[in-house]
């Protein structure tokens, strides 16, 4: 009997390679392609227990390879790789039957850990269900945008529920796009066919609300000449979006729990039992569970809506989307107005990174059309951006780089401080801003594919991409200070190479200093570096490890 394997489908060699070795240190079984005509031919006779592909591959996809190996080996555990990762892409996934779907760039030890899940998934086949028939993608239409990580995880919810008939309570803050999210959820389900119904319970009076949600019968008060439906009857086979359930009075939530459990209620005024099939979905900002507890929401009513929960990321944790998301408005603003769009300049960009956004998504989209309207050029500048996206002048650091510490990593007789250049020789020169040096494109880093039209997610913080404040002449003080360590190295030759151990000290102070720049955030720290996340994880584990 043949091992069962771990395939990797993937026209990237260095993709294959990366993911291989890893697999390899983890003891995994598992084999390499190149191409998936391979892996389909090599699969006749020996299927793999996981697959893990590429999505754009020449001749055939990622989704065909995985439907056509399904066809064959129903059992089959798939993970999709993409480097185009949006809704579209996750539903598709999923619909296809896939275990996972992973977004590029990917951590290598994450992906490591997932494959292994899928794995040790592959070893349980009776605990698995039969694979759902892969369907067609539903017609493509304006979605979600960004590629975050906490977007991502909102595609693999919308993309796992896309089977699925279960009520979803979406909670967000304000602006965060709950509707598009409802609007996403009914696109990709089986009730896609039927209607959308939309209705905002904080927007209708009280004494309105009900006859809007459960219809009214001629007669039924004064003024109702006619008998006319409500939204749950328009949402027949389809779907009935309630956003700010949260307001929602408490003698309405009694007769909703009820329609809830059984698909029946009557009319304002009526006596016939109206019967319907609609999927709930019910967005808030605010916390049901509080208004539980404060007796201001039914208990009841809360676990019939909390069955499937969909937490929204506010525009501040997924900074990594505002360029992305800006350009969509300005282009759209553009359009509305019959106009040219305009663009962010990478100042502007930065502006809006650091931007908290309050109002999220909507303040962003309701800022961009402002700039479409106010500014004069077709460029935006930080000087276009109200006084508010203005951030507060820079205050310098007391050391934008130091090298005046002890050299942590050098050996007992090289272990002298650096010193500035007032301590070590007189000033020969006047002192000018810190150039920086000839950019070279960092080696290429394996699990590194950036969408060509997408810019950086923090671009850099000046407009002037060669100059820097001014900093003290360090290059002429490291000099000094390099005369005196060559110098005891001459008499007493360390342990390490000299070369080595400032190199290594460079790096350390170079990493630590951007991590702390960026207040932890490794992907910042990065983008600012010019290094891809996996590097910059790589070179400061190594380091953190040395120390």
């Amino acid at each position: 009997m043949t091992t069962p394997e771990i395939w990797i489908v993937d026209d990237d060699d260095a993709i294959r390679w990366v993911l291989g070795k890893a697999l390899e240190r983890a003891h995994l079984p598992h084999r390499l392609f190149a191409d998936p005509q391979t892996a389909l031919a090599a699969a006749k006779t020996h299927p793999p227990a996981v697959l893990v592909t590429d999505v754009r591959m020449p001749g055939i996809d990622g989704f065909s390879l995985v439907a056509a190996l399904k066809e064959q080996h129903s059992n089959l555990t798939a993970i999709l790789m993409t480097a185009y990762s949006d809704l579209d892409a996750a539903v598709q996934a999923f619909q296809v039957g896939a275990f996972e779907y992973l977004p590029k760039p990917f951590d290598v030890n994450d992906a490591v850990a997932l494959i292994t899940r899928a794995w040790q998934t592959a070893q349980r086949p009776m605990d698995r269900q039969p694979a759902e028939a892969a369907t067609a993608p539903p017609p493509h239409a304006p979605e979600l945008i960004g590629s975050s990580p906490a977007m991502q995880a909102v595609y693999r919810a919308i993309g796992r529920l896309s089977t699925s008939h279960a009520t979803v309570l979406i909670i967000g803050e304000t602006g965060t796009g709950k509707e598009l999210v409802a609007r996403a959820l009914h696109r990709h389900s089986p009730r896609a066919q039927g209607p959308f119904v939309a209705i905002n319970t904080a927007a209708i009076p009280r004494d309105l609300l009900e006859a809007e949600l459960f219809g009214v019968e001629k007669g039924a008060y004064t003024g109702a000449t006619t008998a006319r439906p409500g939204r749950f009857e328009e949402a027949h086979r389809g779907t009935l979006f309630l956003d700010e359930i949260g307001d929602m009075p408490l003698e309405l939530q009694t007769r909703l729990l009820r329609v809830l459990a059984l698909g029946e209620f009557h009319r304002l005024g009526g006596r016939e039992l109206k019967r319907v099939d609609v999927r709930i979905i019910a967005a808030t900002h605010q916390n049901l569970a509080a208004k539980v507890a404060d007796g201001t929401f039914r208990e009841d009513l809360y676990h019939r809506l909390n069955v499937i929960r969909l937490t929204l990321p506010p525009l501040r944790e997924r900074q990594e989307d505002i360029p992305l998301l800006a350009d969509h408005f300005l282009k759209r603003a553009a359009q509305q107005l019959g106009v040219e769009p305009k663009r962010l300049s990478p100042d502007a960009i930065a502006c809006l990174t650091h931007h908290p956004f309050p109002g999220n998504v909507r303040e962003l989209e309701n800022l961009c059309h402002w700039l479409t309207v106010m500014a004069p050029a077709a460029t935006i500048t930080p000087e276009d951006l109200p006084e508010t996206f203005r951030p507060s002048p820079p205050q310098p650091a007391e050391h934008p780089l130091s090298l005046e510490s002890p050299a942590r990593h050098l050996s007992p007789a090289t272990a002298t401080p650096l010193k500035t250049l007032r301590e070590t020789q007189p000033q020969t020169q006047p002192q000018t801003p810190l150039q920086t040096a000839p950019h070279h494109a960092a080696p290429p880093d394996a699990t590194q594919h950036p969408s060509p039209s997408r810019e950086p997610a923090v671009p850099p913080p000046s407009a002037n991409a060669t100059t820097h404040p001014t900093l003290p002449d360090w290059q002429t003080a490291l000099a000094a200070t390099l005369r005196t360590l060559l110098a005891q190295a001459e008499t007493a030759p360390p342990a390490t190479p000299l070369y080595a151990q400032l190199r290594e000290q460079f790096d350390t102070c170079l990493l630590h200093t951007a991590l702390d720049y960026t207040h932890g955030h490794k992907q910042r720290a990065a983008q600012l570096l010019g290094v891809s996340r996996n590097v910059f994880a790589r070179k400061l584990g190594r380091h953190e490890d040395d120390e």
